[in-house]
């Protein structure tokens, strides 16, 4: 798969002051239960999984029935984990979306109806109960001759508004007439320029930056004992964050991205490589009409190499963004070879930019 680069322009705009902070003490929380999905069409697990065996004796023992573990048939059943996440100032009987997904040997979720089970936090407390049809977004198909066919996965599924909440959690955010507000990609620039933009708004002393990462708010006399509506004009505060020089690389999706102020200084590239050519041919060979002997077939290999002499390329300084992809784009490079320069370059502090490789 070849990389594709790509280049976003640093222009200066401002941000919703909500779309760049959390307010500390206002988290969502992770639940997690174990479970079992009934209603399978035989794609569920066999007797090899001896927890789907004992989830389902258990089951069956609270429902006041028993049942011999020698005659327990476990195809329609599979045993799950199921995983939820709970917002800040979820009350109860809200519904949450839930993911369940197979824990055994189980081939398909399709058509099971998860049954009742408890989603707890990691207090092991729990706070809230799932159940419901799932909804499973692939599909897989086998003939008698062995051939199949499989899109997306089917034994991962999703139950949507299948938990009910039964237990609320306290969010503590509002102390002593005030709240603390936690950027989302920490930078001591941008937290000074928040401080900024709330000076300006509610005037001077209303926020305090702590670190790079968090700012301490103090409600005006106006809005002291009002958290709710503090918090709505402060979401409301537009802000001009600092953007940060990077260089982004993902070699699974074969992309490469550039974000922020990259700058290139002058440089001289110098590329080349060794391509390899390998060629099998088949050759029959015939015996002497004289001689006794069979006829054979001999294998000839032909094997080329050839070097690229490295050209050597000079690239012009660039101050934008526009002129870093012009500079590089007359290198006629392949874009895998790209990335390997793009690294290279930081290497020799000709790219003022972060690289991140994923």
């Amino acid at each position: 798969m070849g990389l594709s680069l790509i280049f976003g322009e640093s222009a200066a705009r401002a941000d919703k002051l909500r779309d760049l902070c959390d307010v500390v003490g206002a988290r969502d929380n992770q639940l997690v239960g174990y479970g079992v999905v009934t209603g399978l069409n035989g794609t569920g697990d066999d007797i090899t999984v001896p927890f789907a065996q004992q989830s389902l004796r258990a089951l069956m023992r609270r429902l006041g029935i028993q049942v011999d573990a020698r005659q327990a048939r476990l195809r329609n059943v599979a045993a799950v984990i199921v995983t939820a996440t709970i917002p800040a100032f979820v009350r109860e009987g809200s519904h949450l979306d839930i993911t369940v997904s197979s824990m055994g040997n189980a081939k398909s979720l399709r058509g099971g109806v998860l049954v009742q089970t408890p989603l707890r936090g990691a207090d092991r407390k729990t706070y809230a109960v799932g159940q419901g049809a799932l909804v499973v977004g692939g599909f897989s198909a086998q003939g008698f001759s062995g051939s199949s066919i499989q899109e997306n996965v089917t034994t991962t599924g999703r139950v949507p508004t299948g938990a009910l909440v039964e237990r609320e959690i306290k969010t503590n955010y509002w102390v002593r007439e005030q709240l603390t507000l936690a950027l989302r990609s920490p930078d001591f620039g941008t937290a000074q320029k928040v401080v900024e933009a709330l000076d300006k708004a509610f005037g001077k002393d209303s926020a305090h930056a702590l670190d790079g990462g968090s700012i301490d708010v103090k409600a005006p006399a106006e809005l002291k004992g009002k958290p709710v509506e503090l918090l709505a004009k402060l979401g409301e505060v537009e802000v001009d964050p600092v953007s940060s020089a990077r260089v982004v690389i993902n070699e699974r999706t074969g992309t490469i991205v550039a974000g922020g102020d990259v700058h290139l200084s002058p440089v001289a590239i110098a590329q080349g490589g060794i391509t390899i050519s390998i060629q099998e041919n088949k050759q029959v060979v015939q015996p002497n009409a004289l001689a006794a002997g069979q006829t054979q077939t001999v294998q000839n290999s032909a094997v080329e190499a050839s070097e690229k002499g490295p050209a050597l390329t000079y690239v012009k300084g660039a101050a934008t963004l526009a002129d870093v992809a012009q500079s590089l784009s007359t290198l006629g490079v392949s874009p895998r070879e790209l990335a390997s320069i793009l690294q290279a370059l930081k290497g020799a502090g000709a790219l003022r930019a972060e690289i991140i490789v994923q």
